[in-house]
């Protein structure tokens, strides 16, 4: 296992519908998969594919759980802003 793998991400992922949703992971890789297999959180799995937008790195597991419900407040504007200007779209 990677150092990578064991750091605390936050991310957006965007469903097929077009909306957005955000999450906690510890390998973000692997989460995004389990969306995809129908496996992860119930809100995404009859919205897939989902797609990678957004990943925070994060110190600690309090921190990335803090960050998760920070953006999950914000408006969807305010999400699109801060993928747009993380430069990670499409990741």
């Amino acid at each position: 296992m990677s150092h990578a793998d064991l750091s605390h991400h936050v991310y957006i992922i965007e469903c097929c519908d077009g909306t957005l949703y955000t999450g906690y992971a510890r390998n973000v890789e692997e989460r995004v998969k389990t969306h995809n297999e129908g496996k992860g959180a119930k809100y995404t799995r009859g919205r897939r594919p989902v797609r990678l937008l957004y990943s925070e790195n994060c110190a600690s597991r309090s921190a990335a759980l803090r960050r998760e419900q920070e953006i999950k407040a914000k408006p969807r504007a305010a999400k699109l802003s801060l993928i747009r200007e993380s430069g990670k779209q499409g990741l």
